[in-house]
């Protein structure tokens, strides 16, 4: 994320907790748009529709090709724009802001 700087923002999640979440910010927002002094909250539903969204993609793929076990590995950085936050799907490393393994094991034994 080089054109953009990182700051710290209040996000609420579902269940009414508050945390503080490292998020993108494109460099040149005028300190009119500065989202690291403004008292907003964001909402966390967008990053949570976009996890859904992902995971809903990955389990679709892999009931096609129905493997004995599977691992998906993928990182969700977060940025603010246009006054929301967006989610980035990037490679699972140790610089993403969230990573998030899936993992499926089906049962090889008819029931």
């Amino acid at each position: 994320m080089s054109s953009s700087s990182i700051t710290q923002i209040p996000v609420q999640l579902s269940n009414q907790a508050t945390i503080r979440v490292e998020a993108a910010r494109p460099l040149g927002v005028g300190l009119e748009e500065d989202v690291a002094s403004s008292s907003r909250i964001y909402s966390f539903d967008r990053i949570r529709d976009a996890l859904e969204g992902v995971a809903s993609e990955v389990v679709t793929a892999l009931a096609r090709v129905k493997p004995q076990r599977a691992t998906v590995e993928f990182g969700i950085d977060i940025a603010v724009e246009s006054g929301q936050l967006t989610a980035l799907l990037v490679k699972g490393t140790g610089t993403t802001t969230l990573k998030v393994t899936l993992e499926w094991e089906t049962d090889p034994s008819p029931k």
